[in-house]
């Protein structure tokens, strides 16, 4: 890193620790950036701005389409405000798996919140990761925590695929559902209800209130035979309307009381601990597979594996031996 580059950083991490929103968005762009040169820029800020973060509360929100996530994340964030919060949201936009383009529209959706000088909000799109949670949204959150902000709302697109991974950076997690639209269980996989801390039936106003009610009720069925509570907490099932601002309060105390409970049983650290060791792991296992794809000697083996597998010449476990064995070789593993 040169001299120039060492100074920015500097002074970068010091204007983000004055709560300057411009040199947050800065060091964020500089996490999320691919450039070869810009990594050790981003791991110097991050490193430098680690002391300065974990105060805040982080909270996941995922949900079906259509289940008002943008809407409740801004009245929830406006309400936090209200009490004197900063608030941060990373919104992660579904990124096209053909072009990689993404929509990045949060900020009109929230823009209310967006306005608002004690709200930060950063879009950024999933770069096609498994449940739309981007690579550098862990980073980000340490950014916007050493920032001063007391609670970080990470939203996931939520299309029906895994959600393990904002569950793995969240201290409490929220599943959003709606009512009225068919199976009131609908594109939720039981693995997702299982890892909600609660569950929350949003768009209960009008007519549509006796459905969410309903609603409510089916999925306190399901989870009864779920049997999903965890360290003694079974997830609650709460009635919402973001539009109406209704049940807003009543989230965020769950919230808080979900908090106490875990620091009162000595688990809320500890759970920290095995995030960032799962972080640890999840770093080195994208790595260790990049240098192995980017390897001359084991690159053309891959492709023979492919066109083996593709023409049926080999079986997908027998060619995924052939390259491992392959790959302890060149290793010396």
């Amino acid at each position: 890193m040169s001299v120039q580059n060492a100074v920015n950083v500097e002074a970068n991490s010091a204007a983000i620790v004055k709560g300057d929103r411009v040199a947050l968005a800065r060091g964020i762009t500089l996490v999320e950036s691919n450039a070869p040169d810009h990594f050790k820029q981003a791991q110097e800020l991050i490193r430098r701005l680690l002391p300065h973060s974990g105060k805040a509360i982080r909270v996941g929100i995922t949900g079906v389409p259509g289940a008002g996530k943008s809407t409740f994340i801004e009245a929830l964030g406006i309400y936090l405000i209200e009490q004197g919060k900063r608030v941060a949201v990373l919104a992660v936009d579904p990124s096209s798996s053909m072009s990689g383009g993404s929509i990045l529209g949060d900020k009109t959706r929230m823009e209310a919140l967006a306005r608002h000088p004690s709200a930060f909000i950063r879009p950024s799109p999933s770069g096609g990761e498994l449940g739309g949670v981007t690579r550098k949204t862990r980073e980000s959150i340490v950014l916007c925590e050493a920032a001063g902000y007391d609670v970080i709302l990470v939203e996931t697109m939520g299309v029906g695929q895994s959600e393990t991974e904002v569950r793995s950076m969240v201290d409490f997690f929220l599943l959003l559902q709606i009512a009225g639209a068919g199976d009131e269980l609908q594109g939720i996989k039981k693995g997702v209800i299982e890892m909600a801390d609660a569950i929350a039936v949003n768009k209960a106003d009008g007519a549509n209130s006796a459905a969410a009610a309903r609603a409510r009720s089916e999925i306190r069925m399901a989870l009864h035979y779920l049997n999903s509570g965890i360290n003694n907490w079974q997830p609650p099932v709460l009635i919402c309307s973001a539009l109406e601002n209704r049940g807003i309060v009543e989230i965020w105390q769950v919230i808080l009381d979900y908090i106490a409970h875990q620091k009162k049983n000595g688990v809320f650290l500890k759970i920290r601990r095995e995030q960032e060791i799962h972080w640890l792991h999840q770093t080195v296992n994208k790595r260790l597979l990049q240098l192995i794809l980017e390897n001359p000697r084991i690159a053309p083996v891959i492709k023979d594996c492919e066109e083996q597998v593709r023409q049926g010449r080999q079986t997908v476990t027998g060619a995924a031996m052939t390259l491992i064995e392959k790959i302890q070789r060149e290793m010396e593993i």
